[in-house]
């Protein structure tokens, strides 16, 4: 019988079926940020347990670090949440990559990054965005706080069952200005806020095996945005080069390398046919895609126009945004363009950025910021003259950290500005109290950071 993807990486994971229903799975790697993890670590104190396996938890302070350089105030909640990860992590020996750590970053980005991240995982983490790191050919869905205390004290996870799969088969080849944001954004329009609800989705076709790991990440980091349990992309020559490149280092070596590769020789779906369900895109025609709406479906080419509602949500999202149906994308201005965020800030988004940006200026009135994934990235941007090109464009340079794509760190718009955003959630209120956000790729936000409004980037590229 055909297997999927899915299928082998689950089947490999399960521990036992759970009296009454369910499924308890092993779970390979475990990351911790600071927001969802303090009550857990309570949970284990107040019960006198351990964490199970420390050596495959790995915590980092992403989501409310201030990303200005800013001191952090201790007595704030960001301050008490960052306080309280480090003891933790102290008492119970995980390892912890806190403010200021060369190793730190957003957790989504750092996990590829350092290696921790490998095809046929499983990973879990208190975010939804945990889908990320299923460019890998890794199983990898965000849990909550109570699933946080029962991981880090068995190492396992149990789950409602295995769910149904959807195999999305990405045809053609992406024009010039075209990315990886733009075909992701393409399929929510296509499917729906919903359209995912009870799968996993796989990724693949020749438009996903030409994308390199950047691109991969940020199509699976957004699964989730569609209803989808998690996303899964496999594992190729692409990705074990990825793997092997330098300073990554809680990736395989040597023979350790070799023996992961070939445990991946079958991390693929025999057929199509074995999906539940079945969906194709044709990228060849594929414009660069801007949302006017507070869910990715509500997603416009950039040169198109705001639609007619089609039900009272639509209606609802026209009247929060400030938008008209028949306004042209291209008309409406922005306060904000934010670069940045676990769906678009490694190192190639930041290229991408900044190859639109070079030599040009940010717009008379519109505060552009750059907020790289990890402070690994910024090292790197900096080396290679990126920090350089931003700054003398008019853009803000920023420490690593989710910063605005969730606005819990003072890094927010004020009620009723707008932004171009390359984060993952255009929903009422995302980027501060009444906050009006427009998800983009990087190119269209740099593009869309000189003109002043929505512009784009096939034009300037």
């Amino acid at each position: 019988m055909a297997k999927t993807l899915f299928d082998k990486v689950w089947d490999r994971h399960v521990v036992s079926d759970l009296p009454g229903g369910g499924t308890l799975i092993y779970i390979d790697r475990h990351l911790v940020h600071e927001v969802t993890s303090p009550q857990a670590f309570d949970g284990l104190r107040e019960q006198g347990r351990k964490v199970r396996r420390p050596d495959l938890t790995f915590a980092t302070v992403d989501h409310n670090v201030p990303t200005d350089g800013r001191a952090i105030d201790e007595s704030s909640l960001s301050g008490k949440q960052l306080a309280a990860l480090a003891r933790n992590a102290k008492e119970f020996g995980v390892p912890l990559f806190g403010y200021g750590h060369a190793k730190q970053g957003i957790v989504h980005v750092i996990g590829p990054q350092l290696g921790i991240t490998l095809p046929g995982l499983t990973i879990v983490c208190g975010d939804s965005h945990t889908s990320t790191h299923g460019a890998f050919g890794a199983l990898a869905f965000g849990i909550g706080t109570t699933e946080v205390e029962h991981v880090l004290a068995t190492q396992t996870l149990r789950t409602p069952g295995k769910g149904k799969s959807l195999g999305i088969r990405i045809d053609g080849e992406l024009g010039l200005g075209v990315t990886a944001k733009d075909v992701v954004l393409a399929i929510i329009r296509k499917l729906g806020a919903s359209g995912g609800t009870g799968y996993v989705a796989e990724y693949y076709g020749d438009a996903i095996s030409k994308l390199p790991m950047s691109g991969r990440m940020t199509i699976c980091n957004m699964s989730i945005e569609m209803g989808a349990r998690a996303g899964l992309i496999a594992p190729d020559q692409i990705t074990f080069d990825y793997i092997a490149a330098e300073n990554r280092p809680f990736a395989p070596k040597g023979a350790d390398f070799d023996a992961m590769v070939a445990s991946c020789a079958d991390l693929k779906t025999d057929d199509a046919s074995a999906f539940d369900r079945h969906e194709v895109l044709d990228a060849s025609g594929l414009k660069p895609q801007v949302t006017w709406g507070t869910t990715p479906a509500m997603t416009v080419d950039v040169d198109g126009v705001i639609p007619e509602p089609r039900d009272a949500a639509e209606e609802r999202a026209l009247k929060y945004m400030g938008l008209k149906p028949g306004d042209a994308m291209g008309d409406q201005r922005v306060n904000t363009v934010f670069i940045g965020s676990c769906t678009n800030s490694r190192i190639e988004d930041l290229r991408e950025a900044a190859a639109v940006i070079q030599g040009r200026k940010v717009a008379e009135g519109v505060r552009a910021m750059v907020v790289p994934g990890s402070e690994a990235v910024k090292a790197q941007a900096e080396a290679e003259g990126l920090g350089d090109v931003f700054k003398a464009a008019g853009f803000e340079w920023h420490m690593a950290g989710c910063s605005m794509c969730l606005g819990m760190n003072g890094d927010i718009l004020r009620p009723g500005e707008r932004s171009a955003s390359t984060s993952n959630r255009p929903y009422e209120g995302r980027q501060g109290p009444g906050s009006r956000t427009h998800l983009v790729s990087p190119s269209t936000a740099a593009a869309t950071a000189i003109k002043g409004a929505f512009a784009d980037p096939r034009e300037l590229v």
